[in-house]
């Protein structure tokens, strides 16, 4: 079944139910009802990906775990499910590690502006040494997480008002940027006036002119509809992004070990078939969108990296993580940054 199948029958039938989150309810009252949240709209691969982890989990543990859905921001922003993710009100919650870094400082290192030059090195990366030193970074900080990220995607920047050909073409840009110092920091090091809006409220920001731009993958482009309140999409590749999906340490302990494994297994399992959903969209997202109006251009993506280097953003974020993080990020990447 492919994924435009799976989305509009999974659309359809949310339509119809009408209800604020996806669930499947066990012919018995389950033992354990736990909670994920994300910020990613309903039919977002991830999304449809969960709820097929939802079933096999509900299915291995015989009825006994109760997975429940919570997509688009529908407990609160990001920021705000991070505190009931700590506090134990949410369980689980996919999350942006660059996002994540303002609990946890060294998970963004994977955000690191142009690092990787393509997929292949992503998942080199993050499923080896690279994703297992963010791991430990995270579980120190109190939480739980999976072995596999998710993906999110390579990040592009859309405008209203211009494309963006140059690193000069940002100088002065108010552009939507995740709350997030490395964010922040990035394109303020392009002369730009970044502005940190948490992801529920985008669409809005830039309706009502707030911010000029924005920037994100092309697939979360197209599940939002930002074709509608922009109109150029610059092809810069600037960051890579993904989202650990992570877990709240208290309900995790409480879990059975049988339990705990058959969870895992399926977020881990729904996360690499997901990497495969989002590949395949990007193979036709650049043509879909272009039909919805946007405005495409590439970007040359070493003159934005030297620009980085000449403002001293990379020797700044070296000092930042520490030599132990970033000589595994150059390791993980083949070259040096700083």
């Amino acid at each position: 079944m492919s994924i435009t199948r799976r989305t509009i029958l999974l659309g359809a039938a949310a339509g119809a139910l009408a209800t604020p989150f996806i669930r499947v309810r066990p012919a018995m009252a389950a033992e354990f009802s736990y909670k994920v949240a994300n910020n990613q709209p309903l039919d977002h691969p991830s999304n449809i990906r969960l709820a097929e982890a939802q079933k096999a989990i509900l299915e291995a543990t015989s009825g006994r775990f109760d997975l429940q859905i919570f997509p688009s921001n529908q407990l609160g922003a990001d920021t705000d499910v991070l505190g009931q993710l700590r506090s134990g009100g949410v369980e689980f919650f996919q999350l942006s590690p660059v996002i994540l870094s303002t609990l946890v400082p060294n998970a963004s290192i994977n955000g690191v502006g142009f690092a990787f030059p393509d997929y292949d090195t992503v998942w080199k990366a993050m499923d080896g040494e690279l994703g297992a030193y963010a791991r430990g970074q995270i579980e120190g900080a109190g939480l739980v997480v999976m072995e596999k990220i998710w993906d999110n995607g390579f990040r592009q920047i859309t405008s209203s008002t211009k494309p963006i050909t140059t690193p000069a073409d940002l100088e002065g840009f108010k552009i939507r940027v995740p709350v997030s110092p490395l964010w922040t920091s990035l394109f303020t090091a392009f002369g730009s006036a970044p502005a940190s809006i948490n992801f529920a409220e985008v669409y809005t920001a830039l309706q009502t002119g707030i911010v000029d731009g924005q920037e994100n993958p092309l697939a979360i482009m197209k599940v939002a509809k930002l074709w509608e309140v922009q109109k150029y999409c610059s092809m810069t590749n600037h960051m890579w992004d993904g989202f650990w999906m992570l877990g709240n340490r208290r309900a995790w302990n409480a879990l059975p070990e049988d339990v705990q494994q058959a969870v895992a297994d399926s977020f881990n399992a729904s996360a690499l078939k997901q990497r495969e959903d989002i590949a395949a969209m990007n193979a036709t997202l650049k043509t879909d969108l272009e039909a919805q109006g946007f405005v495409f251009n590439d970007a040359d993506p070493k003159a934005f990296e030297d620009k980085l280097r000449e403002a001293g953003f990379y020797q700044e974020w070296k000092t930042t993580y520490g030599d132990e993080a970033w000589a595994i990020l150059e390791a993980a990447i083949g070259r040096t940054l700083a």
